[in-house]
């Protein structure tokens, strides 16, 4: 399944339950930063390690899988809403990043 094909079913899982009324930008920018903060959550009080060990746990496991799904559905729909290229947004970003931070430079030397 591609992006597009994600967008799609977002947005027809969206007009059956005829919330397009509800997802204004504003909302949906709101609705992920409540989903982001869910997913904080579950790490918050964590040690690094037990961060990178919380797939293996079945508790948590689902419950991870879950806000990064809601995090992802609500920015792809915010996307949709917008019409934005994500991937393009993305590469574009890349190329940005791939500019201010050339290969080898450490932290140290972009803090100067």
């Amino acid at each position: 399944m591609t992006l597009e094909d994600l967008s799609a079913r977002q947005r027809a899982f969206s007009e059956a339950r005829d919330w397009f009324r509800w997802h204004t930008p504003k909302n949906l920018v709101m609705a992920l930063t409540g989903e982001v903060g869910e997913l904080t959550e579950l790490f918050q009080w964590l040690t690094p390690e037990e961060a990178a060990a919380i797939m293996d746990d079945p508790d948590q496991h689902p419950k991870v899988l879950d806000e990064m799904a809601d995090v992802l559905l609500y920015l792809v729909r915010l996307a949709d809403v917008l019409g934005v290229d994500l991937i393009a947004a993305a590469n574009a970003k890349i190329d940005r990043n791939e500019t201010r931070f050339p290969p080898g430079v450490g932290r140290a030397a972009l803090e100067r």
